[in-house]
C-alpha cells in the first residue's frame, strides 16, 4: 500500500533538487551582474571562481584523493574548461540578456550530445538549434539586440561547457567528488589574474565580499551538490532533460529580477534551444548533461 507513495516521493525529490539547483545558478548569474559595475564581468568571475574554489576545498577535502600522475591532463582540462566557460560565460552576461546567453551558451552540452550521437534523427534536433539561434541572434529579428561580442563570448562558453563535459567524464572517473574542487582552484588560478588586471584594487573591496559570497554559494556549492544528490537518483536521461529547462529558468530570472524582457522571436529561440536540448537528451543513449554550469 505504501510503495506507490515512496516511489512517487523518490522521483519528486531528485527532481526538486534538480529544480532548486538551476534557479540557485540562476539567481547568482543575476546577483553576478551587480558586481559587473564595480569589478566588471573579468572581476566577478576571478571572485566566483576563487570564493567558490575555497568553499568547495573546505567541504570536500581534495588532498584525501590527490590525482595520480596519469589523471592531471584530464584534471588540467578540466581546469581551463571551467576557467573558459565561466569567463566568458560573464563577459556575455554583461552584453546580452541572461536568457539569451544560458540558451547560446548550452548549445555546448547540446553539440556534445549529438555529436556523440549516430542516430540519423538527432540532426533534426541540431537544426532546431540552429533555428533557435537564429531567432535569438539574427539580424532580421525586428527587436532583437544582436552583439557580435556578446554572442562571441557566449558561444565561447558553450565551447567551454561542452570541454568541461568531456575532461570532466575522464577526471571524474579517476577522481570522484575530488575533480570539482581541484578544477575549480585550478580555473581560479588562471582567472583570478585576469580579474585583478582589470578590476585592480576594487576586487579587494571588503564591502563586495558578501554578495560575491553568495555568487560562488549559489552558483557553485549549492548546485553541485544538490546535482551530486539528483544524478545518483535518477536515471541520465531523466536528469539530462530537465538540465533542458535551463534556458527557460534563465529567461525568467532575467525578467524577475533584471527585467530584461525579449522579443517574441527571442522567446521562440529560447523554446527551439530547450526543445532541442530536451529532444537530443531522449534520444541519445548516453546523453548526460553537467550541473548547470561549470564551476
Amino acid at each position: 500500500m505504501n510503495a506507490r507513495p515512496a516511489g512517487l516521493a523518490a522521483m519528486l525529490l531528485p527532481i526538486a533538487a534538480v529544480v532548486t539547483a538551476m534557479v540557485a545558478f540562476q539567481v547568482s548569474a543575476a546577483f553576478a551582474k551587480s558586481l559587473f559595475p564595480a569589478v566588471g564581468p573579468q572581476g566577478a568571475a576571478a571572485l566566483r571562481l576563487t570564493l567558490g574554489a575555497l568553499m568547495l576545498v573546505a567541504v570536500s577535502r581534495p588532498w584525501r584523493a590527490w590525482p595520480p600522475r596519469a589523471a592531471w591532463p584530464a584534471v588540467i582540462g578540466l581546469g581551463l574548461s571551467v576557467a573558459a566557460a565561466v569567463a566568458l560565460f560573464y563577459a556575455a552576461l554583461s552584453r546580452l540578456p541572461q536568457g539569451v546567453t544560458i540558451a547560446l551558451q548550452f548549445l555546448g552540452p547540446l553539440g556534445v550530445a549529438v555529436l556523440g550521437s549516430r542516430q540519423l534523427r538527432d540532426l533534426l534536433w541540431a537544426g532546431l538549434a540552429a533555428v533557435g539561434v537564429w531567432a535569438l541572434v539574427g539580424r532580421g529579428v525586428a527587436g532583437a539586440h544582436f552583439d557580435l561580442v556578446g554572442v562571441a563570448c557566449a558561444l565561447g562558453a558553450a565551447c567551454g561547457w561542452a570541454g568541461y563535459i568531456l575532461c570532466g567524464r575522464a577526471a571524474g572517473t579517476a577522481l570522484g567528488s575530488a575533480a570539482a574542487p581541484l578544477s575549480v582552484s585550478i580555473a581560479a588560478v588562471i582567472v583570478l589574474p585576469i580579474g585583478v588586471a582589470h578590476a585592480g584594487a576594487a576586487i579587494l573591496n571588503p564591502a563586495l565580499l558578501p554578495l560575491a559570497a553568495v555568487v560562488a554559494l549559489f552558483s557553485t556549492v549549492i548546485p553541485f551538490s544538490l546535482e551530486l544528490y539528483a544524478m545518483a537518483a535518477m536515471p541520465a536521461r531523466t536528469f539530462a532533460v530537465l538540465m533542458s529547462l535551463e534556458p527557460a529558468f534563465g529567461a525568467a530570472t532575467g525578467l524577475l529580477l533584471l527585467h530584461e524582457r525579449l522579443a517574441l522571436a527571442q522567446v521562440g529561440g529560447i523554446a527551439a534551444v530547450i526543445v532541442a536540448a530536451a529532444g537530443a537528451a531522449w534520444s541519445g543513449a548516453q546523453a548526460v548533461t553537467p550541473p548547470p554550469a561549470p564551476g
